[in-house]
């Protein structure tokens, strides 16, 4: 029932119930009211990036591309583990190139962005005008399967120069027409694996191996469970004769891609010219494979995590483990609390966690402690310490957790809280692993009749420009391989089939066709 009051000029008012009870977040709206707009908010609080003066592309800010170079060091010392080494390639390939195999240039057509003019001069009107036309359009960079495999045929004369085994860091471009940060940007950072190896059997063997890798980083680092499978005919990256990828499932119950792993035949290296002379003594063509993930995985780690107060993040990738906020009343408190605060910081820089010294944050800025609290809670740091000339009397921190409740905080023995730094880390890593599998396992159902297929994944119906609510999940449900009908439910649902799983289920029979089916396959509406 709402509840009555007055103003004191004896105006009466009604408040809600429910809303003078609704908890305060730090973000609005919550996830529940309008997810696609909370993850903006959260983008923008934790001062990750921004929208840029060119349509589609992004500002990453510090705070977002500290964790993208977290991400990318722990990447790069998994592939140099493999074996694999760093180079650059151009971001500009010839338009012959992408035309040399055919599915290639159908897949990606459509997003290429083309260089047709090499110069600006000024017009009749003093405004610069594009002038000095190329011989050849160039095609910046949405992949680089064709200019790296024209390397590949001159580094690759015999059998010896195999396997060659090479990562690339790099930005590319693929135009978008819906946008959104990280998840599907005009511009983006990515690396990309490309290899080639001798036999069919090594290049699998690559392709399986790279898999692992991007599986192993997503829930050991990330902390974010994934399924590995195989991508279906209509889901398989243009040219390649069979993908692979990791799926995760967001807050919204929608998938994400969160990397794939691609077998090329010998496709590429037909068109490419990749060949090499045999032990035998034959002339032969490459097996070739191409592997990569990119800064969607930022917008993965945001949806797999992230709360109505913000982001959270797993600490093996946070940019600061700790963040120290001294608060004082004055300035003769200040020297003081300033100095026991950095002086913790120091001891708890040299102690380790994951094989790195624990990164640390004094706050000093002229702000108030309330505002920084809140500034630390929307960017997610794992650890937050507030000290003030009380805990200092006790030798303690007072110290929350942003896997917890942003007031569940405690006075902890500073000598205790040092010498346990590294286990209480690793509590909130394993912690937001398992809390996010035992989501994806809630919204997780076995479906097997085609009613309540679509049942499951129908939108709930709302007022005419309300958001979607949150919905549906992963359905575990048999499948023929029925091209068209794949196809059909896409149409009619927004659901794809995100990966025929590499862990095997019992074969069964395809409720939409009923045909055989050598398993169930993971459906899902996704990103």
């Amino acid at each position: 029932m709402p509840r009555r009051g007055r103003f004191r000029d004896g105006t009466r008012v009604v408040i809600l119930a429910t809303f003078m009870n609704k908890p305060r977040t730090a973000i609005t709206p919550t996830r529940a009211e309008n997810y696609a707009e909370w993850y903006q908010q959260v983008i923008a609080g934790a001062d990750l990036a921004e929208n840029s003066p060119v349509r589609g592309c992004m500002i990453i800010r510090p705070w977002g591309y500290t964790l993208w170079e977290n991400m990318q060091r722990a990447l790069d010392d998994m592939f140099k583990a493999t074996g694999h080494q760093n180079a650059y390639f151009p971001l500009f390939i010839p338009l012959s190139f992408l035309q040399k195999e055919a599915a290639h240039v159908e897949g990606f057509a459509k997003e290429c962005a083309v260089v047709t003019h090499h110069r600006l001069e000024a017009g009749p009107d003093g405004k610069l005008v594009p002038t000095g036309e190329l011989e050849e359009p160039l095609v910046v960079r949405p992949t680089s399967e064709t200019i790296i495999g024209d390397a590949f045929s001159r580094w690759v004369q015999s059998y010896r120069d195999l396997p060659l085994l090479i990562n690339q860091w790099a930005n590319v471009v693929r135009w978008e027409m819906r946008t959104r940060l990280f998840l599907r940007t005009t511009e983006f950072l990515w690396q990309e694996g490309h290899t080639a190896h001798a036999t069919r059997d090594e290049a699998v063997e690559e392709t399986m191996r790279m898999l692992d890798v991007y599986a192993d980083f997503a829930e050991q680092w990330m902390a974010m469970p994934v399924i590995k499978g195989e991508k279906t005919a209509g889901e398989r990256f243009p040219g390649a004769d069979s993908t692979f990828s990791i799926e995760a499932m967001m807050h919204d119950r929608k998938a994400l891609q969160a990397g794939t792993s691609h077998f090329l035949g010998q496709n590429f290296a037909r068109a490419s010219g990749i060949q090499f002379l045999g032990a035998d003594g034959t002339q032969q063509l490459a097996w070739t494979t191409s592997w990569g993930v990119s800064t969607r995985l930022i917008g993965g780690l945001l949806m797999t995590h992230s709360d109505d107060d913000g982001f959270v993040l797993p600490p093996k990738l946070a940019p600061q483990h700790v963040v120290i906020i001294p608060i004082f009343r004055g300035d003769d408190e200040k020297p003081r609390v300033l100095e026991y605060c950095r002086k913790l910081a120091a001891e708890l820089r040299a102690q380790r966690y994951n094989d790195a010294p624990v990164r640390v944050l004094v706050d000093e800025r002229d702000e108030r402690g309330g505002e920084k609290v809140w500034q630390w809670v929307r960017k997610g740091v794992p650890l937050r310490l507030e000290i003030g000339p009380r805990d200092m009397e006790k030798d303690s921190v007072f110290a929350a957790r942003r896997d917890r409740a942003p007031k569940d905080k405690q006075s902890i023995v500073r000598a205790e809280f040092v010498a346990t730094i590294a286990a209480t880390l690793q509590s909130i890593q394993d912690g937001l692993f398992t809390r996010a599998k035992a989501y994806r396992a809630l919204h997780t159902r076995q479906i097997d009749s085609r009613d309540e297929f679509y049942s499951f994944f129908a939108s709930p119906s709302v007022a005419e420009g309300a958001p979607t609510p949150i919905h549906a999940g992963f359905a575990l449900t048999h499948f023929s391989g029925d091209v068209e009908l794949e196809q059909k439910i896409k149409d009619e649902l927004s659901v794809t089939v995100r990966c025929i799983p590499l862990e095997k289920s019992e074969a069964g029979t395809c409720p939409f066709t009923g045909k055989p089916s050598a398993q169930r396959v993971v459906w899902a509406k996704a990103y």
